[in-house]
């Protein structure tokens, strides 16, 4: 096998040129191979960090980046999943099973000698996680009282082999099989008592397992990079490193790190487990309603539920005291405008309610991109499309990107404030609260399209 994967690399790696019936060998280097090819493999995992299947098919700052480097080069991706995080690290080192890898992993000194890593991305910090009901441990001396999990090959060990120099008796078990996500299934069914896991990992899947909460950080503040096979062979290295330099000058990777991360601290415990508890016990009466409203206007039927959750918890007799009401929140003047006669009427709030939106998308400029464009939408179902374009002429004034949420949501705030808000064409808004909805939607949209994939949400 692997004389015949190594026959196999020089056939890519070696071509040949026909000069009077004699064949030449010359050099391709892994670059130009790639462009040759037109396309790309990449290794990476199954992860909420990484890559994974989303209401709008796959997704995950990993799937982003590579998505948008293959782009770059002008060819298309093939991605690769090994069945565990040691088999991955494992094939990224032996080199031949893809171009590099994309797996949100950490720089650690150890691994610098085995890897060659690319410019980094992002900062995480190691994290000890625990369950709620379990005392929490303030410090490496207190794990000795339950079991403490990891997983194989992850850079947790290394930095639990530090703390045992100065925590003799410090222990844990090392999992072949499953992955950190799993391992944190596991606490939060109380079949262990710790593990360890990156705070961008806790940062996302503590929404789905809201009783699980961080000890103590590890480690100090890490990078995570793509990782190469040390080669001589360096072409698509430098390429990716000048890919990491552009998108981190023209903040694109700013906008990638708010698209997957900026949403996913808003809602907190209390919300977090009553929404668990509503998806139980009210979802299953207008599920069906919210998948034939979202059908009719080409809308996920989730993202539709989302905004009425947000909007009234799924109670059809919702009320505020400004006068709005029902599954969606309608205003007499917009269910007047909608058709519909009775805003307390669960299909006609719905139907209305995905109009509405329907109607927000399309007044957006079509060169705004997904999902941009939802969230711009989602801003004006809650504060008008007139303000929602004052903060993006405002956005545009200060040199940010008008077609962009990360720029535009650090406007809508502004307009609470008189000295902006008197350059604008429709004045005075509460800008604070469209951000605070559209966070909150884009949490409760993660969290359906997490239940509706995965029966293990439903377990307390």
């Amino acid at each position: 096998m692997l004389f015949k994967r190594l026959f196999f690399l020089s056939l890519l790696l070696f071509g040949s040129y026909s000069d009077s019936n004699k064949k030449v060998a010359y050099y391709i280097n892994q670059l130009d191979r790639v462009k040759q090819t037109g396309s790309i493999t990449v290794l990476s995992r199954y992860d909420q960090t990484t890559f994974y299947e989303s209401a709008d098919g796959f997704s995950g700052l990993e799937y982003d980046l590579v998505t948008l480097f293959a782009k770059h080069l002008g060819v298309k991706v093939n991605f690769k999943t090994p069945a565990t995080f040691s088999e991955l690290l494992s094939q990224t080192q032996q080199g031949g099973f893809a171009d590099f890898t994309a797996a949100g992993l950490t720089i650690t000194a150890e691994r610098n000698k085995r890897f060659l890593f690319t410019p980094p991305y992002q900062k995480i910090t190691e994290q000890l996680v625990y369950r709620s009901g379990t005392k929490r441990p303030k410090k490496p001396e207190d794990l000795s009282k339950g079991i403490l999990e990891i997983v194989q090959g992850t850079s947790h060990n290394e930095s639990l082999l530090l703390l045992k120099k100065d925590t003799p008796k410090l222990k844990w078990l090392i999992n072949t099989e499953l992955e950190t996500d799993e391992l944190l299934y596991l606490i939060n069914e109380r079949l262990i008592d710790y593990t360890i896991a990156d705070s961008n990992q806790i940062t996302l899947l503590r929404r789905f397992y809201p009783k699980l909460h961080v000890a103590f950080d590890i480690s100090p503040p890490r990078s995570l990079a793509w990782t190469f096979a040390k080669s001589d062979d360096l072409s698509l290295y430098n390429e990716v490193a000048q890919f990491f330099k552009k998108i981190h000058a023209d903040k694109t990777l700013a906008q990638l790190l708010e698209r997957h991360y900026g949403h996913a601290k808003q809602i907190q415990y209390v919300g977090n487990c009553t929404f668990k508890k509503h998806v139980i016990s009210r979802l299953p009466l207008y599920r069906h309603l919210f998948k034939e409203a979202a059908e009719k206007n080409e809308i996920d039927w989730r993202l539709l539920a989302a905004i009425s959750y947000q909007e009234s918890h799924w109670n059809k007799r919702a009320l505020s005291p400004t006068g709005v009401r029902g599954l969606m929140m309608l205003t007499q003047g917009t269910a007047k405008d909608l058709h519909v006669t009775d805003r307390t009427d669960p299909k006609q709030s719905i139907d209305g309610g995905a109009l509405y939106l329907k109607q927000r998308l399309k007044k957006f400029p079509t060169r705004i991109q997904e999902p941009d464009r939802t969230w711009f939408a989602l801003a004006s179902y809650n504060v008008g499309f007139g303000h929602v374009s004052d903060a993006r002429i405002l956005a545009q004034r200060l040199g940010k990107n008008p077609d962009k949420w990360v720029d535009v949501k650090e406007m809508l705030p502004l307009l609470s404030q008189k000295k902006w808000y008197s350059q604008t064409k429709h004045g005075y808004a509460r800008g604070k609260e469209p951000v605070v909805y559209v966070t909150n939607i884009r949490s409760y949209l993660d969290l359906l399209v997490w239940s509706t994939n995965n029966k293990k949400l439903n377990k307390n």
